[in-house]
């Protein structure tokens, strides 16, 4: 699959100009100020922010036909989570617990739930493979799974191809310019509810649902990892393949504490307790919530400024997947 166009900068206010109406995105803000202690998350307060989340957002009566609104009993669910900064500071094991007992509940069968990120190292130091364990459920790293040969994201920048990546040790010419999506993806999940922390990251701006999913979802990623401009072009196209952004029936934003600085380092000494869960089908307009909070905690704090990388999110709205004028973002709090 070639790489999809993306434009950026003044180009991109040009092609943004249309007789459409502009899109409202809708986000339902749960806060529950006892939901956290000493910056770890209170299991019991979890549950029912999530059931109120979900209902709030679906417009049904009952969580079992909220979660029923978005997925189906035969359906394979993969939870993304973003589990490499740890238990602390990434997705908190608490919530991917909430949202998968709310789908058992439901009456999703336990073994067709699957908590997921790119590598089981980072899944097991985090604590979700002792959480799968105990609800029945499946963990499994997107690597471990192997990649779809026939399903790849194709641009001209070359990689540095490092062990787990498909090409890797391979020679030839043209080697380094796809991405692979993990079989996990492309081959076993149906459904995906993308679940990310409040976290900083200095070239995409969060740690959000855009890259996490993109990233996490295929290999040959190092390549963009460093560099902003290659960023905003990569994700947004990465995040746009049918076999990846189509799955994704529900996004959540872990904002029980914003960590403005530190971006994969738990560095707690640099959060904020926000005690709220985000969830939204617009996983764009998530992402610049989230990017707005980032940038006031650091005012108010007084930390070095990071220009966040806006870029990235006038492609994704280009692309159709989300809204990023947070003046468009329609925003509903719970208590």
């Amino acid at each position: 699959m070639l790489g999809l166009f993306a434009v950026t900068g003044r180009a991109a206010d040009t092609f943004s100009t249309t007789t459409r109406p502009a899109p409202i995105a809708r986000v339902v803000t749960v806060t529950d100020r006892y939901a956290t202690d000493a910056y770890q998350p209170v299991p019991e307060r979890i549950q029912p922010m999530v059931d109120r989340g979900i209902t709030k957002l679906t417009g049904k009566p009952t969580t079992a036909e909220a979660w029923l609104s978005l997925v189906t009993t035969q359906d394979i669910i993969g939870i993304k989570v973003y589990s490499r900064p740890g238990p602390n500071t990434g997705t908190r094991p608490e919530v991917a617990a909430a949202v998968a007992r709310g789908l058992i509940a439901a009456g999703v069968p336990p073994k067709q739930i699957i908590i997921w990120d790119k590598y089981d190292v980072d899944l097991h130091e985090a604590g979700y493979f002792a959480l799968a364990q105990l609800l029945g459920i499946r963990v499994t790293g997107s690597v471990a799974s192997g990649y779809d040969l026939t399903n790849f994201y194709d641009t001209p920048l070359l990689g540095n191809l490092v062990w787990g990546d498909v090409e890797f040790g391979k020679t030839g010419d043209g080697l380094g310019r796809r991405s692979y999506v993990s079989k996990l993806v492309s081959q076993e999940i149906t459904k995906i509810i993308n679940l990310t922390p409040l976290l900083n990251h200095n070239a995409a701006g969060v740690s959000g649902n855009l890259y996490g999913l993109a990233v996490g979802s295929v290999d040959n990623t190092l390549r963009f990892e460093a560099d902003a401009t290659r960023l905003a072009k990569a994700v947004p196209e990465l995040y746009a393949l049918p076999s990846v952004g189509d799955k994704v029936v529900l996004s959540i934003t872990d904002a029980l504490i914003c960590q403005y600085e530190g971006g994969q380092r738990g560095l707690l000494h640099y959060s904020t307790v926000l005690n709220q869960l985000r969830f939204s089908r617009d996983p764009v307009a998530l992402d610049m919530l989230s990017i707005k909070e980032l940038d006031r905690q650091r005012r108010t704090t007084k930390s070095p400024y990071i220009k966040p990388n806006f870029d990235l999110y006038a492609n994704a709205a280009f692309l159709d997947l989300g809204v990023n004028d947070v003046t468009h973002i329609q925003v509903e709090t719970v208590k």
